[in-house]
């Protein structure tokens, strides 16, 4: 597909390279020289320097025989105007990103109005990611699917914990009937689908399927029922920390938010006068102990620096504080982070990545098996999809055990009729069901994609 993007900074050259790496005809527009010039050598992409809200560049990145323009500046109000202006010249599909709080509710009309395909609010999308940990304070991460009927969730095997140094043939007996699966390991540098033979070993990150409840009892079991969140403490009071005040306060949870911004402050403390606004630095330690940032059941680190928040994140682990979350656009910086103990990091750029390839993937396969969401697990190692099974899947009807897939290739879940059904042998696709699957490999597209030639195995 002949894709352009506007805007080369972290979200737009993120975008590009995963766009490239997949095979994409990418063009990237920007008025920086020394980021193009950068880019143009890391990446197999072309590179136009010039204002992408104009037609006349548009016109001459390619947009008149365009697929997808993806408009990621740092603006806004440009985003939406390219979009626009692109909507114009006849590209089918655009995406703005758009993280003002002032349009966040006037989202549906822009799209109407000014013919954009998809907007996408980063900072609204961590929020409601940070939430969901609240609300599930045992996983260090939360993916939903099939409208929250299916969860994905990791967390690290610990040394007392059952699982250590059993094979998961033989837990049969302990989780018998719970609708779990586990899906992915990481080991190390490794990343692996696991099988009946898998020993789980202490430090294992492992990624588990199934329903909220079953995840839930399956915690209760592990002897890792997490408590209520009650009390948050927030440093920085950005938009990621505007949108999910919204969320916590009629969760009934109390906040407490520090912010060194005095302006932001004040409208903040207008807009949530059920919250505890603070002005002063977050990231220095005797104003959070003065605050007792340790009687809070949760910490998370919001601030525009992802230094800052891996620091003082590590500093609210050490001190005790139970579920800590912090923000980091940096992949780096996530591994480090999750080495020292803090597990849960929300990374926006992320975010908008994956949906604008779980569109781009969708478009790609317009005639095939829908994809309806798609998420990047093991730091962008593998990958967590959702289908929803066509009239021209191959081989429905057919036992998956009699079914050959490819290599990394696990179908986890499958949602029949609001049914969550954890597949056995017996198991086969039918047409409607909605399919979670797992690849260690990217670039799945269809259903018919995860199998083996003809996907059945001998004499099956």
């Amino acid at each position: 597909m002949k894709i352009i993007i506007a805007g080369a900074g972290k979200v737009g050259g993120t975008v590009a390279e995963h766009l490239a790496d997949e095979g994409h005809s990418v063009t990237i527009v920007d008025m920086s020289d020394s980021t193009l010039n950068r880019l143009g050598n890391q990446l197999d992409v072309m590179c136009l320097k010039g204002n992408c809200a104009s037609r006349d560049i548009l016109v001459e990145a390619g947009a008149k025989d365009c697929d997808v323009l993806v408009a990621a500046t740092a603006s806004d109000e440009i985003n939406l105007l390219c979009c626009h202006c692109a909507h114009n010249i006849g590209v089918p599909y655009t995406v703005a990103r758009v993280r003002g709080t002032e349009y966040a509710k006037d989202l549906d009309t822009m799209k109407r109005d000014l013919g954009i395909t998809m907007l996408i609010n980063p900072e609204f999308a961590s929020a409601v990611e940070i939430s969901r940990l609240l609300r599930f304070p045992s996983a260090a991460n939360i993916d939903t699917f099939a409208r929250g009927r299916v969860e994905l969730i990791s967390f690290h095997i610990q040394e007392d914990d059952f699982l250590a140094g059993r094979s998961l043939a033989s837990l049969s007996s302990k989780i018998q009937g719970l609708p779990v699966l586990f899906c992915t390991v990481e080991r190390g540098d490794s990343v692996f689908i696991p099988n009946g033979s898998t020993v789980l070993a202490k430090d294992d990150r492992v990624y588990m399927a199934g329903t909220p409840n079953g995840i839930h009892q399956f915690f209760k079991l592990l002897g890792r029922e997490a408590h209520r969140i009650r009390s948050v403490f927030i440093i920085g009071g950005g938009r990621i920390a505007y949108y999910l005040l919204r969320q916590l306060e009629r969760l009934g949870m109390n906040c407490k938010v520090v912010e060194k911004n005095d302006t932001r402050c004040r409208s903040l403390a207008e807009e949530f006068p059920h919250s505890l606004i603070l002005q002063g630095d977050g990231t220095d330690p005797e104003l959070l102990d003065e605050e007792r940032m340790t009687s809070s059941d949760a910490f998370i680190a919001l601030t525009d620096r992802d230094e800052d928040n891996l620091i003082i994140s590590l500093y609210a682990h050490q001190a005790g504080v139970s579920k800590v979350v912090a923000k980091s656009n940096r992949q780096n910086y996530t591994s480090i982070a999750r080495s020292a103990g803090v597990e849960s990091v929300v990374s926006p750029k992320l975010t908008t990545v994956g949906q604008i390839l779980r569109m781009v993937r969708g478009l790609q396969n317009s005639k095939g098996s829908a994809m309806t969401a798609l998420y990047r697990i093991s730091e962008g190692r593998a990958e967590a999809m959702e289908f929803v099974v066509a009239p021209t899947t191959r081989n429905l009807g057919v036992p998956l055990k009699d079914l050959k897939l490819k290599k990394g290739i696990l179908i986890a879940v499958i949602v029949r009729d609001s049914k969550v059904i954890i597949p056995e042998g017996s198991t086969s696709l039918e047409r409607g069901d909605n399919v979670i699957v797992v690849a260690r490999d990217s670039g799945i597209l269809d259903l018919n994609d995860i199998y083996d030639g003809s996907g059945l195995r001998a004499g099956g």
